[in-house]
């Protein structure tokens, strides 16, 4: 499982012209669900990213987690974040896990953090998405929950 986090002052996602999630201060997250992945890796994934401190303290020093902020979170599914393009021109989503297992795996990593006590909000998911952010740094990090202990 892949998650691209990014740190933000606000964040929103629109479908169809309608915004379906919005947040304030916290993170916006791109999760991508690849073959192979479990429940064991939504567990590690929303261990690491609710108490990764990257928001700043009182002293400008990233020390700080989302959970330490009360910040919230925006969660968009995003089956790209599997593709290959090492060969060829055009991506290979082999990789990407088929749709209903993912979107399984994409609504049990949402109930996760909130269950964190983290206010999630979300996209739609396999629907055509706008997403706006206004990113805060910019602060982004790239995770793989195969590469956690």
């Amino acid at each position: 499982m892949i998650a691209v986090i990014q740190r933000v002052k606000s964040s929103s996602v629109k479908v169809e012209d309608k915004i379906v999630g919005q947040i304030k201060q916290g993170l916006n997250i791109l999760l991508g669900v690849k073959k192979g992945d479990t429940k064991e890796d939504i567990q590690k994934l929303v261990n690491k990213i609710v108490n990764l401190r990257i928001f700043q303290d009182e002293n400008d020093k990233m020390n700080l987690s989302l959970l330490d902020v009360q910040g919230e979170a925006l969660i968009i599914s995003q089956f790209t974040l599997a593709g290959n393009i090492k060969k060829g021109r055009r991506p290979s989503f082999d990789a990407s896990e088929n749709p209903q297992i993912a979107n399984e795996y994409y609504e049990e990593f949402k109930v996760t953090v909130a269950n964190q006590g983290i206010k999630v909000q979300s996209g739609v998911f396999g629907a055509y998405m706008d997403v706006s952010i206004q990113n805060d740094g910019p602060v982004t990090f790239i995770i793989d929950s195969k590469e956690l202990n």
